[in-house]
């Protein structure tokens, strides 16, 4: 619950954020006069290396990686749902074709293949999203093609065939329907685990370009300046621990609530 209300607070912020500034005006247009200034009642975290302010930037990064972290995880989870459906339900050669597509996928790291995609593509939320997305699909996959194997041989869907339920429905209203729980805890999980690598490639150039503010390309920035401005590092460095915190936290929460074997 605290996760929660970190993370709600968080997305708040980001969501209202136009209200308290002016996007072009105070997180992207440089003002040399007012750069490397210490926090102050003006500028509460301070400016960056090209007079920014720094919790306009901060706020606006959450914005950035929120939504390519969101939007990442949910394409990994349509298109991997999707195939380790058909291959729990199905089985065969069919399965076998798919997973040992998704064994080749897990053989690259996922990082590694997420750089390799963004090389042939402009750098942008929507490319990166795909990039990330791409890189968790057969995660996703595994694991829930784990799941609709261990409720397919149940009775009520030997009584949907009985029936004459049509396969998609069948797949759609009585396996996936009763494989939530993991799923629900591994996209949490997956959430964070997709923000911090977008951090990392805004870190290293792969990632959103600036002046766009993200808090990988906030950390990247900072590097030359670290020694004796410490508050350039610690805001968006101490926004992304919480952000990722609060999702994997949530995440064993939404484990322990929806799994019956932990409750007493």
């Amino acid at each position: 619950m605290a996760a929660l209300i970190i993370l709600a607070i968080i997305v708040f912020a980001a969501c209202t954020a136009d209200l308290f500034w002016d996007y072009q005006k105070d997180a992207c247009n440089i003002n040399i006069p007012a750069r490397l200034q210490k926090p102050s009642a003006q500028h509460w975290l301070g400016t960056d290396e090209m007079g920014r302010d720094m919790l306009c930037r901060i706020v606006y990064g959450a914005r950035a990686s929120l939504t390519v972290g969101l939007a990442a995880t949910t394409f990994a989870l349509l298109i991997g749902g999707a195939l380790g459906a058909i291959c729990g339900y199905y089985g065969g050669k069919l399965d076998n074709i798919i997973m040992r597509c998704t064994d080749v996928l897990l053989a690259i790291p996922g990082l590694l293949l997420a750089i390799a995609i963004m090389s042939a593509f402009k750098p942008n939320i929507f490319y990166i999203s795909l990039a990330l997305g791409i890189s968790y699909i057969s995660k996703f996959t595994r694991i829930v093609r784990s799941a609709v194997l261990t409720v397919r041989e149940q009775e009520y869907i030997e009584a949907a065939k009985a029936i004459g339920a049509k396969d998609h429905t069948i797949i759609l209203k009585h396996l996936l329907m009763n494989c939530m729980a993991p799923i629900f805890v591994q996209y949490a999980l997956a959430i964070g685990s997709r923000i911090l690598s977008v951090s990392t490639l805004s870190y290293i150039g792969m990632g959103i370009q600036a002046p766009t503010p993200d808090w990988g390309n906030m950390l990247s920035g900072a590097r030359a300046y670290i020694r004796g401005n410490a508050y350039l590092v610690l805001g968006p460095g101490i926004a992304l621990l919480l952000t990722i915190s609060a999702f994997n936290l949530i995440g064993d929460g939404l484990r322990d609530a929806l799994d019956p074997r932990l409750k007493k």
